[in-house]
This record gives structure tokens, C-alpha cells and sequence, in this order.
């Protein structure tokens, strides 16, 4: 009975979430029409609310006079930064239509300003190349201004009308704020306007409610773009006027001579080639969706010209400067063209200095990075409909402007590196030299890089003199053998392949460093040595990948001296370098104790036999006494490393094929820990215990005393 009032409660609730469920349907969708989806989303607009998307819709209206100057009905931009936080750009283009739009009915600036992709630059009658291309620029920014007002002079008067927040009307007051009436429509008419004389006028607030409140206007990025936009359209003059300041500035922007002035004022260094200009023009078929006689889009082969015009100039200096441009639009991130631009200097350079013997057959192939070193160039392609990512148009992807920029600037640059005559030779020659050094100097740069790829920071207080280090930069096959005393180094020097196996002698028994301090460890010589050229650091700065070897091997002598070496100096890895043995990079060597020299050894049998403990000894012997093989008496027992000769070494302890190596591992770290305390550590009694407990397993006869 008690659960009764629990439960009914929970499939009430289960019922009412099935009821929220199926509330979800059609009438909750909402549909974002004309310029709301703009105030909604600007940021898929105009990239930012700060102040990259505020200079971005200065961009679109200056855009705008600028493709008037491309289709040669403009020569003059003006643009005003006023007090007041609003922008004027203003041009002596053809104005913007004033007359009826016949689909609308509306006049067409308002159509421009408030419809989204409309505008004069979708066919092929009005513009043949521009940078505007979607149709929403305008529109955009209207949206996303407090109040714009557009003023077209064409004769015989002034026409124009306002709107707010991208609504046609009429505004009481100057400025964007005050009381506004919504009216379609034309609705201010001013001077009258000479024949033969056009523009349009365009001045807008930002709307405070999109754009953040420090989002400014930026004089320098202006006058930047208005001085590459004066250099990529010849002849037009742009004008810019900063009124917000107590003093106005003022800057005109007019260059005759395109952009082999716009690449000499790239330049950064001394020439090594005058200004080329590489130029051509070809066609391509695009399909693309046209209005046919019924009003229905259907994809139609339009074929298309698309315009090259590239200027470079080699320098002395390294660095390299690149503009490209699509029409008048900058790519900052390049695109399809800048792709065609690159590959084709690449492979021009390959075969021409193949023909030419700049390059043995031996040589390498020049890369882009050799050919681009100390260029500066500029880039720019003119066609009409270009196809950007997106509508701030960064990036050029019509896909034929590479095959064609590829062809033009290949045909282009070979030309000029093939040419007969001396002028032309000779600059071609400095060219081809300055590559052909950029990839030398790489190349040993590289190699140097390889070289000293295991030198780290250490190193700045050199290497212990005596380390024989190994030549190969290969830190996965390289090895460190850490040799007991300078006799057995000798021989070691001798025996070890001196391409990826280095050695590094210690004096006798180094510190116990489980007993000492960090600081004692580090005064130490033997143990400083070690870390600094194992060069991965030590403890918390301690860098498995910056290690200078894949193997670590310890090679001391096969006694109780040489036993007790490897043992301390497993502790200094342990301790300090625990990584390396948890990755399985530290071994120790094997070397053999007794050789016996056979006087008729059997078919298939060594001369030599090697042997590592006195039971294998006894074994051995016995099995050569069963098989009538008869040896050399007394039986050679090796006291140390340094007895044996180079040969002796190399095949028993040092040949990657012949000999033995036992990896140090820790199965339990915690354990591991413990016992390196009790063996290691500076408590003596538990020590002295173990040792007590251990002497009765001991065999006596077996001490090497």
C-alpha cells in the first residue's frame, strides 16, 4: 500500500514526457527571411562582430566603387571617416539603377540594398570581372547598419532614399537616431547632376547592437588596402579622409604603372633579377545553373576567359613576399591560383636547370621552398564568377585557375630562363645560381641537423672529452656502451662499429647514489657525465624522446667488481632515469669468462669456444672430452674487458649477431624501489640482516676470492 502513491506519480510523469515529445513539429521551425538572417548570423557574413567584421563592411562598399574602375565607368574612390562613428565611400561610377525593377517593382537601389544576392554581377552584361560576385554585400551591410543612405547621381538630379536596419524609410533627423517612417520607394531628390556625369554615394552607421563596442575602424588597415587596390587597378585614384581626429589626414592612392610598381614597393632587399612580367589569358567550360525563358534554373556550359598577370622579382635577401588577387579581391590564403603559381616555377626550374646542367644528374630536384627564397611576387587572375570559400573571400577555388596559371607562368618563365639574349641570360643565370644555392644550403642544413639532432642543451658545456661518440643520427639504433676503465676502452674503440655504437669509459665504481643527495650526485663526475650524454635530463626534467641512444649497455667485467659496477649503475637509472628502463632501453653486456682453444677442433666446430659461468666451463669440457676433442692447457680465464683482443671482443660482447645482451626490466616499480632501499640505501641494520639471512645459501667455492 505504500508504494501505490509513489508510482502514480511517475507514470504521470512518463505520459507527460511523452506529450513534451510529440510537441516538437513543423510550426516549431523558423524560417529566417532576407536581411534577418543576416542581424541573426552575421558572423557567416562578414566573418566577426569586432573589428575585422566592422573593416570588412567598409571593404564591401569600397568593392563596389572599385569594380566600377574595373569595368572602366570609374577612376576615382573617395572615402570619408567621419566623427561621428559613420563611413562615406562615394564614386564616379554609373551609378546605381534608379529605375523600376520589373520582377519587384521596386526601384533597383532599394532592390540591391535589401535584397539578398541581387545585383548587376550575376550575368555577363554589366561586369565582366569584379570582386563583388555574390550579390549580398550591400544588402549585408544595410542589414547590419543603424541607418544608411544611398544617393545616386545620374542626370538629370540626385536620387536617393535611407534605411534602418536594412528597412526602406525616411529618418526626421540627421543621423541614426530620432523617429523613422518605413517607405518603399525613392524618397530624397537633390541637386541636379550635369550630363556625362555619374557616381553613387554611400554613408552608414554600424549598428551598436551587432558590433562590439570596441570594434573601431582601423586607418593603417585602410590605407594598406587602398594603396594595393591602386596598384592592382591602374590608374585609379583612391582617396581617404580621416575626419575623426582634431588634425584630418588625408591619403591619395594613384599608380599608372600596376603591379610591377606594386612588387617593387614589396621588395624588401637588393635585385637579382629586374621586374617579370608573366602574362597570358585561356578559356574554360563551367557549368553553371542560368535562368532560361521560363524563369527556371538549369545548368548551362558557359565558357569562360580567365586572365593571368604575374610579376616577379628575385632578391638577395631570403625571405619571401607573396600577394595574390583574384580581380581586386586579396587572397590573404591563397587558393587555386597560388597552387597553379607554385607547382609551375617548381617544375620550370627543375627542367630547365636539368637542361642546362645547373643541376648534375646526382642532384636532388630544387623544391618550392629554393625557388620561393628572397621572391617577391604578385599574382592576379581576372575571370568573371570566380568561385571563393565563402563570402569573405580568402580563398580562390575555381578549380581551372590552376591548370591555367600552371600553363601561362610555365610558358612565361621558360621563356625568359631559355633566353638568347644577353640581358635576359644573364639575369636568368643569377636566378638559376641563387636556386640552385637556396638548395645547396638546405641540403647542408639539413645534413648538419641530422648531425648534431642528439647534441641538446647540454652540450652547450661540450660533451665529456672522453666519450667516442658514434656517427649515426638514428637515436632508435644508436648505443651507448658504458665501459669499466680506460683499458678496456682501448680495445673497445677497436671492436665496436663506430656508425651507431659510441662508448663512454667510467672510472672504477661510480657514487651510490640511492645513498647520496641530488646535489652530491650531480658534483659527481662519472655520474654528471652519464646524464649529460644519455642527454634526456634527469628525474622530474627527465625527456624519454630527447635521449641520445636507443640502448644503454652496461659492459663491466664478468667478477664481483664488475658485478657490483652494474649495480651501481642500474641505481642511477633507476633513481634518475627510470623511464628508460620501464621503456626497456637499458641492458647489460655479457662478456664471456674462460675461452678454450680447441688444438683439432671437428668439422663445423670454432677454433675458440667461449663460455660464461665455471659450471658451463665443466660442462663444456666434458663434452669435449666425450667427443675426443682435445684443448690447449691451462684454459684462458679473462680477469677483466681489457685482456681481451679487438677481435675476442667484438664477436663475444660488442657484434649485434654473436653476442648476448640481458635487458634490465621492472616488473613491479614498487618492489623494484624496495629493494634498491634495502640493498642500496643508507639504512645499514636491514641490510646487514638480508646479508646474515642470505650467508647460508652462499656457496663458498664459488667466491671469487
Amino acid at each position: 500500500m505504500t508504494q501505490a502513491p509513489e508510482t502514480a506519480p511517475k507514470r504521470q510523469h512518463q505520459r507527460s514526457s511523452e506529450i513534451a515529445d510529440n510537441t516538437y513539429n513543423a510550426a516549431h521551425l523558423l524560417v529566417l527571411e532576407g536581411l534577418e538572417a543576416v542581424r541573426k548570423r552575421p558572423g557567416m557574413y562578414i566573418g566577426s562582430t569586432d573589428t575585422r567584421g566592422l573593416m570588412h563592411c567598409v571593404w564591401e562598399i569600397i568593392d563596389n566603387g572599385v569594380d566600377e574602375a574595373l569595368a572602366g565607368a570609374a577612376d576615382r574612390v573617395e572615402v570619408l571617416l567621419h566623427p561621428d562613428g559613420s563611413v562615406e565611400v562615394h564614386d564616379n561610377g554609373r551609378g546605381i539603377p534608379t529605375d523600376k525593377e520589373p520582377r519587384t517593382g521596386l526601384p533597383g537601389v532599394e532592390v540591391v540594398a535589401t535584397k539578398l544576392h541581387a545585383g548587376g554581377k550575376f550575368g555577363g552584361g554589366s561586369y565582366v570581372a569584379t570582386g563583388g560576385l555574390h550579390g549580398v554585400g550591400l544588402s549585408v551591410v544595410n542589414a547590419l547598419s543603424s541607418r544608411m543612405d544611398i544617393d545616386v547621381e545620374r542626370s538629370p538630379a540626385v536620387q536617393g532614399l535611407s534605411f534602418q536596419r536594412g528597412v526602406p524609410g525616411v529618418f526626421a533627423a540627421e543621423g541614426p537616431g530620432g523617429d523613422f517612417e518605413a517607405r518603399s520607394g525613392l524618397t530624397r531628390k537633390g541637386a541636379r547632376v550635369a550630363k556625362g556625369r555619374s557616381g553613387t554615394r554611400i554613408r552608414f552607421w554600424p549598428d551598436r547592437q551587432i558590433f562590439t563596442r570596441d570594434a573601431t575602424y582601423v586607418l593603417d588597415e585602410l590605407l594598406t588596402r587602398a594603396r594595393q587596390t591602386s596598384f592592382i587597378v591602374p590608374g585609379l585614384e583612391i582617396v581617404v579622409r580621416d575626419l575623426r581626429g582634431e588634425e584630418p589626414v588625408e591619403e591619395s592612392f594613384k599608380h599608372e604603372g600596376g603591379i610591377t610598381e606594386f612588387a617593387d614597393f614589396l621588395s624588401p632587399d637588393e635585385p637579382v633579377s629586374s621586374i617579370l612580367r608573366l602574362q597570358g589569358s585561356d578559356t574554360f567550360t563551367e557549368t553553371v545553373p542560368l535562368l532560361d525563358a521560363q524563369g527556371h534554373m538549369t545548368p548551362q556550359e558557359v565558357e569562360r576567359e580567365l586572365t593571368v598577370d604575374v610579376a616577379v622579382r628575385w632578391g638577395t635577401g631570403y625571405d619571401t613576399t607573396l600577394r595574390s588577387f583574384v580581380n581586386v579581391i586579396a587572397t590573404p590564403k591563397g587558393g587555386t591560383h597560388v597552387s597553379g603559381f607554385e607547382t609551375a616555377l617548381t617544375k620550370t626550374f627543375n627542367d630547365v636547370m636539368r637542361a642546362t646542367k645547373a643541376l648534375k644528374v646526382n642532384d636532388p630536384d630544387v623544391i618550392k621552398d629554393d625557388v620561393l627564397e628572397g621572391l617577391t611576387s604578385v599574382v592576379t587572375v581576372r575571370l568573371a564568377e570566380p568561385q571563393f570559400e565563402g563570402q569573405t573571400k580568402e580563398i580562390l577555388g575555381t578549380p581551372a585557375a590552376r591548370s591555367i596559371v600552371r600553363k601561362v607562368v610555365a610558358r612565361e618563365l621558360k621563356a625568359f630562363l631559355t633566353s638568347t639574349k644577353r640581358a635576359e641570360k644573364a639575369e636568368a643565370k643569377l636566378v638559376m645560381e641563387k636556386v640552385a644555392g637556396a638548395q645547396k644550403t638546405r641540403i647542408a642544413a639539413r645534413q648538419h641537423k641530422e648531425t648534431q639532432r642528439r647534441k641538446n642543451a647540454l652540450e652547450s658545456s661540450a660533451l665529456p672529452a672522453k666519450l667516442a661518440d658514434c656517427r649515426s643520427g638514428d637515436n632508435d639504433r644508436s648505443e651507448l656502451f658504458i665501459v669499466e676503465g680506460d683499458s678496456a676502452l682501448g680495445t673497445a674503440k677497436l671492436a665496436r662499429n663506430s656508425e651507431f655504437q659510441a662508448l663512454l669509459p667510467i672510472r672504477g665504481k661510480i657514487l651510490n647514489v640511492q645513498k647520496a643527495s641530488v646535489g652530491d650526485m650531480l658534483k659527481n663526475a662519472e655520474c654528471a657525465s652519464i646524464i649529460q650524454v644519455v642527454g634526456a635530463g634527469s628525474g622530474r626534467t627527465f625527456e624519454l624522446e630527447a635521449r641520445r641512444y636507443g640502448r644503454i649497455i652496461f659492459m663491466a667485467d664478468a667478477d664481483s667488481d664488475g658485478a657490483h659496477i652494474r649495480c651501481l649503475l642500474a641505481t642511477l637509472f633507476f633513481k634518475y632515469m627510470p623511464d628508460l628502463i620501464r621503456d626497456g632501453r637499458v641492458y647489460t653486456a655479457v662478456p664471456p669468462l674462460h675461452r678454450i682453444e680447441l688444438s683439432n677442433p671437428k668439422k663445423g666446430m670454432e677454433k675458440y669456444v667461449y663460455t660464461y659461468s665455471d659450471a658451463e666451463l665443466q660442462r663444456k669440457l666434458a663434452e669435449l672430452r666425450k667427443k675426443n676433442v682435445r684443448w690447449k692447457d691451462p684454459v684462458q680465464r679473462y680477469k677483466g674487458l681489457g685482456e681481451m683482443d679487438a677481435d675476442q671482443l667484438a664477436e663475444t660482447t660488442m657484434d649485434p649477431r654473436r653476442r648476448t645482451l640481458r635487458r634490465l626490466t621492472i616488473d613491479d616499480a614498487e618492489g623494484a624501489t624496495e629493494v634498491f632501499d634495502l640493498l642500496m640505501g643508507s639504512d645499514v641494520a636491514p641490510r646487514k640482516e638480508f646479508i646474515v639471512q642470505g650467508a647460508y645459501d652462499v656457496d663458498v667455492e664459488a667466491l671469487d676470492a
